[in-house]
């Protein structure tokens, strides 16, 4: 199998071996359609010159299109390109595969996205030597048990960090080794913005206090970076840099949400609402599946021929479906009278104000606790007989609209409804 190697042999315990699908949508549709292997794949939400492409393949990449880059855009740049629509549920089952791959060679400790993964490197395994077998032990089960198209980039470093740094490094197919006597001047070569967490609104918070290089970020010392950072967060990353083993940050959920990019059909007020209805349908789901409350409800439409609109409504802390599309009928009702003519094109709810079960109050009320055993039920129903096979009528003409779609964070339930 042809692969990149790049690591220094030297110093120090290597902890972490991190894998990173390569265009993963793309690369999964040119494994499943041959025909689609070595030309320019573009994957989108809809086959439309409207929306955006979600993934891209090297080929595509090669002409400047990349995730975001509108269809419309990406075919003049590309000429010949492929667009491609996304199949969802064939990436989690793809997802699921990669995961047990790489477990029959390394357990995997983390998963934290559709195509990203972590996995603890424990005693011998530290050896740098012996970390790199490991890594191209995971390719070459990866090529034999999923399929050579599917390709990934291995990085392997003192701490998690560094080791998904590493990933980046090289690609397609790479395979990088930062051990922690090169830190943090092994990272000088790169940008800001190859550090995750380096978006755009932190760029330019670090630019505007003199910092425009990775060299003078690591000149910083733990005070300037908390001051930087606006939290104790700077001192993580001043670890980080490093090559310090240090926990993993706990996390709070903030939001559970979905948005739907309408198909030309569906692009009129009476179709908007009924997606929107599905969407929260699928949200409510979630909510229950992953043991949080709700405080709030956002919605935002979108438009082909005037500013979009949006609205919000406080919950009083809940997760059946029946509550939040009540109080989704109030929001629908305080829309301007000239949007029902508008033309919709992207609809979107949030659910947010997040509670965690454990920390939530049990409804008071005999009609709230009816509500939850009647979505708790349907829930039961959804996964025993399918996922269409109880929901709310006004849902009903959208069953084939709003297809589950794949946030980067998260990897959706194939008997969740969809």
């Amino acid at each position: 199998m042809d692969q990149a190697v790049n690591h220094k042999p030297a110093g120090g315990p290597l902890t972490t071996l991190f894998v990173d699908m390569n265009s993963y949508f793309a690369s999964v549709e040119q494994q499943e359609q041959p025909g689609l292997r070595g030309r320019p794949v573009a994957v989108v939400p809809v086959v439309t010159d409207t929306t955006c492409c979600i993934a891209a393949s090297y080929e595509a990449k090669h002409h400047g299109v990349k995730t975001g880059t509108g269809v419309g855009e990406a075919k003049r740049m590309c000429p010949g390109l492929c667009v491609v629509e996304a199949r969802p549920k064939l990436y989690v089952q793809y997802h699921h595969r990669i995961v047990e791959a790489v477990e029959s060679c390394l357990h995997v400790d983390n998963v934290y996205s559709i195509d990203e993964m972590a996995a603890r490197l424990m005693g011998a395994e530290r050896q740098p030597e012996q970390a790199v077998r490991i890594a191209q032990q995971i390719k070459n089960t990866l090529w034999t048990r999923v399929g050579r198209f599917v390709r990934c980039s291995i990085g392997i470093g003192p701490n998690r960090f560094i080791a998904k740094v590493a990933s980046n490094m090289q690609k397609p197919d790479g395979l990088t080794v930062v051990v922690p006597d090169e830190l943090p001047q092994r990272l000088y070569g790169l940008k800001l913005t190859d550090l995750p967490g380096i978006g755009r609104g932190m760029h330019r918070r670090l630019v505007g206090q003199g910092v425009d290089t990775i060299e003078r970020l690591c000149a910083l010392n733990e005070n300037q970076m908390v001051d930087v950072w606006q939290s104790v967060q700077g001192k993580w990353w001043w670890r980080w840099l490093r090559g310090h083993d240090t926990a993993e940050i706990p996390t709070h959920r903030r939001t559970v949400g979905h948005s739907h990019v309408l198909p030309p059909a569906l692009r009129n007020d009476a179709q908007a609402r009924a997606v929107m209805v599905r969407l929260l349908h699928k949200a409510a789901a979630r909510l229950r599946r992953i043991n949080y409350w709700a405080g709030r409800l956002s919605v935002r439409i979108s438009f082909i021929d005037r500013p979009g609109w949006d609205d919000t409504r406080k919950l009083e802390p809940c997760q059946d479906t029946l509550t939040i599309l009540q109080a989704f009928g109030v929001i629908w009702s305080r829309r301007p009278t000239a949007l029902t003519t508008a033309k919709p094109l992207r609809v979107s709810v949030t659910l947010s104000n997040l509670v965690a079960d454990r920390c939530a109050t049990a409804p008071l009320f005999p009609q709230a606790r009816d509500r939850l055993k009647l979505a708790q039920t349907m829930d039961k129903l959804n996964t025993r007989y399918g996922s269409h096979a109880v929901y709310f009528g006004g849902m009903h003409h959208v069953l084939d609209s709003a297809p589950m779609r794949i946030s980067f964070t998260t990897i959706p339930e194939l008997d969740l409804p969809v």
